[in-house]
This record gives C-alpha cells, structure tokens and sequence, in this order.
C-alpha cells in the first residue's frame, strides 16, 4: 500500500500511511462525511447536489490544501483521512499557487518524489 501525500508548490506537507487502519469512530465519522456531501457540496457560486465520487474527492482535496493552509491540524487530518480510504489508487493532492491562484490536482500515476536540483555547467567549465 502506497502512502498518500499532500504536495504544495513541489513540497511534501503531509502524509499519510494507508497501512494503518482508522478507529470505528473515525470510519463512521467519514461516513457522516460522505452522507453530508451527497446533499451538495458548494462549487462556485452554486452547488453540485449528488456529487459523484470525483466530485467529491475535488472538494475534498480543495479542505485539505486550505486545513494546511490555515494550520487546521483536525480538517487536515480528516480530509487525509477521506482521501485516502476513498481512493485507494490516489497518490497524491498536488497544489500549485501561482500568482495567488491555487491549482489543484490528484495524482494517481506518479508517486511523490523530492524535487532534486541540477546544476548546469558551461562546457568550457568541465573538468575532462
């Protein structure tokens, strides 16, 4: 089982491991979540009623980068929570803030890696 990682601007900020099972509470309260989303989650201006899974993931990801955001340790943590037990095959929540927009993405392809930085050199530079 891979871990889930919450990624902003290349920057791992959270993890979550998914070989660690939840508390009943903890899964009846993802539950709760579910059931409460079903009515509608705000999107826009307007809502989405009956928001299929995607959906839910979407507005799910949007709490958590906000809960790290904020330092909102319990939203983090329930939106890790949420994510990971919902989409087994989701290996990261990517954020990007450019220009104070903040891009959102789950990643299900590519697991998170530290950026490394490369150093170019002149080729009059090298050593050969």
């Amino acid at each position: 089982m891979k871990n889930l990682v919450a990624v902003i601007n290349d920057e791992s900020k959270l993890e979550y491991d998914r070989s660690k099972s939840l508390p009943d509470q903890q899964l009846v309260y993802l539950d709760k979540m579910d059931q409460q989303m079903d009515q509608g989650i705000p999107d826009g201006p307007g809502h989405i009623f009956a928001p299929d899974q995607q959906q839910k993931a979407q507005f799910v990801a949007n709490q958590l980068i906000y809960a790290i955001g904020s330092d909102n340790e319990q939203l983090a943590a329930a939106t890790m929570a949420y994510l990971a037990s919902r989409l087994p095959d989701l290996l990261q929540v990517s954020a990007v803030d450019k220009d104070g927009s903040m891009t959102i993405k789950l990643i299900y392809d590519m697991p998170y890696s530290k950026p490394e930085t490369i150093n170019f050199v002149k080729p009059d530079q090298l050593d050969s």
